[in-house]
């Protein structure tokens, strides 16, 4: 979630020297975000501070260096506030595992796509958009399905939110990136199969990584 939109909004748009700072940047900002949820779960105890900061000054200097190089992607900002947000709040409140948390999470991880790609060469926004609303799509449904194979395995309310997000997921495909169905019908069968097995976390982790690079490369290959 983390590594595949940043990846493949490069690949999409074309390399760019910009991308090594947006990459660390990228990867301190997430550090430094997880770092704060746990700062802000554990009732902002001091202890739980100095990776904040820390981790808080190397991704404002990465930053820096990011709009030194391409000014313009400032303007992506706004994008990641609802996301960064919600995520923080969660963790305040200590439901930073709940439905809603994740979903906001993964859209936002998803949307390093477009700034990625707009980093680079790419002269398409429409298709890096399509992308990230590809990838979005994909991390959203495995929040709802790591669910029920986890923590609500016996819960029929959440198997029925997972199969019930990848179906139609899968038929907003057919019109928009008819390539794509078959993968998500793999993915809506997984949603409605898979449950029923008794699968340990890491086999979960083992087949997301597989599934996220079928997605990932069936995407930038047909769109």
């Amino acid at each position: 979630m983390l590594v595949t939109p940043l990846l493949v909004g490069v690949l999409a748009g074309g390399p760019a020297w910009v991308h090594l700072p947006l990459a660390l940047f990228w990867f301190l900002g997430y550090f430094a975000f997880f770092a704060t949820g746990l700062w802000l779960k554990a009732r902002r105890k001091a202890r739980y501070r100095p990776p904040v900061v820390a981790y808080g000054i190397g991704a404002g200097v990465a930053g820096l260096v990011v709009l030194a190089l391409e000014p313009g992607l400032l303007r992506w900002t706004p994008l990641f506030i609802v996301p960064l947000g919600v995520g923080l709040v969660a963790s305040a409140i200590r439901d930073e595992r709940s439905l809603w948390s994740g979903i906001a999470t993964t859209v936002g991880s998803s949307l390093m796509t477009v700034v990625a790609y707009d980093a680079g060469p790419g002269t398409d926004p429409d298709r890096a958009w399509l992308l990230a609303g590809v990838l979005a799509a994909y991390f959203a449904g495995t929040v709802f399905y790591v669910k029920t194979i986890i923590r609500e395995r016996d819960s029929e309310p959440h198997y029925w939110l997972s199969v019930g997000f990848h179906s139609l997921a899968m038929l907003a495909l057919i019109p928009v990136v008819p390539a794509l169905t078959l993968v998500f019908a793999v993915l809506t069968a997984r949603a409605a199969i898979v449950p029923a097995f008794r699968i340990t976390p890491k086999q979960a982790g083992i087949g997301e990584i597989v599934l996220t690079t079928v997605v990932a490369v069936t995407a930038l290959l047909v769109t």
